[in-house]
């Protein structure tokens, strides 16, 4: 591996590094390098290269808003045993302590950051001699992404669709619970399944949603600081409901109320915000019972009861 890095690095010198990381899906390793280091991601498994892809177009979506801080991606290599190594900027990232109300601002302007194109587009097209087709500014109208991303190692259905409601229902909730059933076969979150689709639509009577550009799988584990502010890395981004962003980051912790009075302050809660959340937070617990089993059944379970009351 270490020969298949130095061809493509176009480098002599190959150090590792004390900074090493990895969760449930992949390896890291950081590098010296005669031009620097890099954080090397590895993943043996087939589907390794669509997940980084995914990650490499998350990143580089997220670097264009000039926003929020997450690591330079590089490159995706494939390897000969059918995984993949994603190639990226290293970052001395620490444990979040001093920027969490900066993290919630950051984070908030990311979510802002498409609305505000959408407004100076409208201006650009009230300017005399410069209509919207001529500006440089590309406001994205629909939810969705342009390539496949993965939350964990399962890819996700990014097509474009002009309804959140219909997008979130049917390419998140819809296709956990196709892979539950085909796995467990589970009656009861069937029926439950069922008769939550008919209630979802009335949780966001009266919201206008204007596509946000998200991280996509924001917990604890996916936030640190570098030197001068705070960094988000490892998403699985597209543009949704920006309320979609609070679901996980409210099921395992590691986010304080600084966090959210900033990110509220550039985003007030709606009405009906913790029902939604809560729908939003059924996402990730059936994708992690789809994950890891069915320790997370219990959750799944009782977010659909309390939703369909």
């Amino acid at each position: 591996m270490e020969s298949v890095l130095k061809k493509e690095l176009n480098t002599t010198r190959l150090k590792t590094l004390g900074f090493a990381g990895g969760g449930c899906i992949s390896q890291g390793q950081s590098y010296e390098t005669d031009s620097g280091r890099v954080f090397v991601k590895v993943n043996h498994k087939n589907q390794a290269k669509t997940m980084f892809d995914g990650e490499m177009a998350s990143l580089e979506a997220i670097l264009k808003t000039n926003t929020i801080k997450v690591p330079r991606p590089m490159k995706v290599i494939s390897l000969s045993d059918g995984g993949s190594m994603f190639i990226m900027e290293h970052l001395d990232i620490h444990s979040l302590s001093k920027y969490m109300a900066k993290l919630g601002e950051k984070l908030g302007d990311l979510h802002l950051h498409n609305a505000k194109h959408k407004e100076q587009q409208q201006r650009e097209a009230q300017t005399i001699g410069k209509g919207p087709a001529q500006s440089e500014i590309q406001y994205v109208d629909k939810f969705g992404f342009h390539t496949i991303t993965c939350c964990g190692y399962i890819p996700q259905n990014n097509d474009w669709q002009n309804d959140w409601v219909n997008f979130f229902a049917r390419q998140r909730l819809q296709f956990q619970m196709d892979l539950i059933e085909k796995e467990y076969g589970d009656r009861e979150a069937r029926e439950l399944w069922s008769k939550l689709q008919l209630n979802i639509p009335a949780l966001f009577h009266g919201i206008d949603i204007t596509p946000a550009l998200l991280h996509g799988d924001l917990w604890g584990g996916n936030i640190g600081q570098v030197e001068d502010g705070p960094v988000i890395f490892d998403p699985a981004a597209f543009y949704g409901h920006s309320e979609y962003e609070l679901g996980i980051s409210g099921i395992f912790g590691g986010f304080n109320s600084a966090f959210y009075t900033a990110y509220h302050n550039k985003f007030p809660k709606a009405p009906g915000f913790e029902k939604r959340v809560k729908l939003y937070q059924l996402f990730h617990y059936l994708n992690h019972w789809n994950h890891f089993g069915t320790g997370y059944r219990g959750s799944s379970i009782s977010i659909m009861k309390a939703l369909v009351k």
